[in-house]
């Protein structure tokens, strides 16, 4: 008498276990994807003038990075950002300047123009 009581639990249990199974999946297959990036953005907007720390963030890189890592991320975010692509020409300009700065090729303010 006590098998069919334990079989009859069993199958209920693993009826409930599937139907909470299925609710989980269907919230899990429903929720937003999450960003591959961190969350973790600099607070602000530009600087006026550009420093060595915001052209190394905008280009991705670290203190120290040789010139040809420079101009690698600068190729590739030209490539995402250039206005004849369908980009902004405000931020194109800043990859410009933050290349640049790093290279220490930036052209200069003349005094007195």
């Amino acid at each position: 008498m006590a098998t069919p009581l334990l079989a009859g639990i069993a199958v209920a249990g693993a009826a409930l276990a599937g139907r909470a199974a299925i609710r989980a999946w269907q919230v899990l297959k429903t929720a937003p994807a999450r960003p591959k990036f961190p969350r973790s953005f600099l607070q602000g907007g530009f600087e006026p003038t550009m420093s060595r720390t915001e052209a190394l963030h905008i280009l991705g890189l670290r203190e120290g990075a040789p010139r040809e890592k420079v101009r690698e991320a600068h190729r590739r975010l030209m490539r995402i950002n250039h206005p004849d692509t369908g980009g902004s020409a405000y931020l194109a300009a800043k990859v410009n300047e933050a290349k640049e700065v790093l290279l220490g090729t930036g052209r200069r303010p003349t005094a007195g123009v």
